[in-house]
């Protein structure tokens, strides 16, 4: 009895062996775009602080004053993004943003777009370069997605001194339902990130005084693979 048991194992370890390999042979049709779309991935510029009026910063009022504005100048670690269509739009300049705090407190001021910043794809990351001050402060992305929905993404400490580039990585959805949705498998022909902004927590015990910070050179690393392989003769459904 013992060797039958004995041999009946060793036939079903056999029958998952073969299908386990029948499967890793066997090409998987729900990856295959993934596979090739790891081929389209591009850094591209959001947006480079060129503009006046282009950007608006707050704060609560109980808490302090905020100004920002336009400064010429350039983080010198920056690289050039290999770009040629944009290799002709200025990059001279930067936003500086100034916070006079009436006192310490927990608190926050915001950096935001005008109007938030679609970018196309698939985004897999976003940086920016930012002049932090070497101030215990907390940058936080914010983000929508292809439903509107409103998401935050921690960039990282401001406690450094000199420019520093922050980057983070956009995490992708579980199931295509929750968390940030960048993709519609039934219609995907929109952006499906947009960049509203950044949120910065002050440190309480820092936040006095006036604080200085500057920012330029606002990139995402995005996968064009559905953008670049759309048929030339599929109608847009923006309208």
């Amino acid at each position: 009895m013992k060797k039958f048991y004995l041999a009946i194992f060793a036939l079903a370890a056999m029958s998952v062996a073969a299908f386990a390999q029948e499967s890793l042979s066997d090409p998987d049709p729900s990856s295959v775009g993934n596979d090739s779309a790891r081929q389209a991935l591009r850094e591209v510029s959001v947006d480079r602080f060129e503009r006046e009026g282009s950007w608006n910063v707050r704060i609560s009022p109980d808490f302090g004053v905020i100004s920002g504005r336009l400064f010429d100048g350039s983080p010198a670690g920056k690289e050039p993004l290999n770009d040629a269509d944009n290799k002709e739009i200025e990059d001279s300049k930067v936003l500086g943003v100034k916070v006079e705090f009436f006192r310490r407190g927990v608190n926050s001021f915001f950096v935001t777009a005008a109007r938030p910043l679609p970018i196309e794809g698939v985004t897999k990351t976003v940086s920016v370069w930012v002049c932090g001050r070497n101030m215990a402060h907390q940058m936080w992305l914010l983000v929508q997605d292809y439903n509107g929905n409103n998401f935050e993404i921690w960039l990282g400490s401001l406690e450094f001194a000199g420019w520093k580039k922050l980057t983070t990585a956009i995490p992708p959805s579980p199931d295509g339902e929750h968390g940030i949705i960048q993709t519609d498998t039934h219609n995907g022909d929109r952006p499906g990130l947009r960049i509203v902004g950044f949120r910065i927590d002050c440190n309480p015990m820092e936040a006095r005084g006036t604080y200085y910070m500057y920012l330029d050179d606002l990139r995402a690393v995005t996968d064009l693979y559905d953008v670049e392989n759309r048929d030339e003769d599929d109608m847009s459904d923006a309208w």
